[in-house]
């Protein structure tokens, strides 16, 4: 198992938690998850997403997605299946979850499931005051603001 000490990190940083924990928690989630079921992940656009799980044999209600604090959880739960008697099974029928940190602004916007293939879709909001600004330079040679008059008032 791979351990990388963060703390160097914290004794540099102010307000980095979120991403120092964020760091830990995926190489504690690469040797826990295996690799099943197998995805991807698109870019589509520039704000739209898509991650896209190989779910094959799973049905809608056997399927849960769930958002919370900024984790989407994909979880699957195959119902067994009684009178049947394989001679071979290679269809994975486990129960599986799958989780993805969501970027700050990054919200699902919906899931489709066709073909053995479940697609979620993710959009980035970035708010207004989170977007560049173009700033206008003044001409006419007058101060936008005169500190000296701010000061003494």
């Amino acid at each position: 198992m791979k351990t990388i000490d963060l703390t160097p990190l914290y004794r540099n940083t102010v307000g980095f938690d979120r991403f120092a924990s964020l760091l830990d928690n995926a190489f504690r989630a690469e040797s826990a998850a295996g690799g099943y079921p197998p995805y991807n992940i698109e870019s589509l656009e520039e704000n739209n997403y898509a991650i896209t799980l190989a779910v094959a044999g799973f049905t809608q209600e056997e399927l849960n997605i769930n958002v919370e604090r900024g984790v989407l959880s994909i979880r699957g739960e195959k119902h067994k299946v009684e009178g049947k008697n394989f001679l071979y099974q290679g269809i994975a029928n486990r129960t599986f979850e799958r989780k993805f940190n969501l970027a700050d602004f990054v919200e699902v916007t919906g899931a489709d499931l066709e073909n053995g293939l479940l697609t979620i879709s993710l959009l980035k909001v970035i708010p207004e005051a989170m977007k560049a600004k173009t700033v206008s330079i003044n001409t006419n040679k007058k101060p936008v603001f005169d500190v000296e008059k701010e000061m003494t008032a």
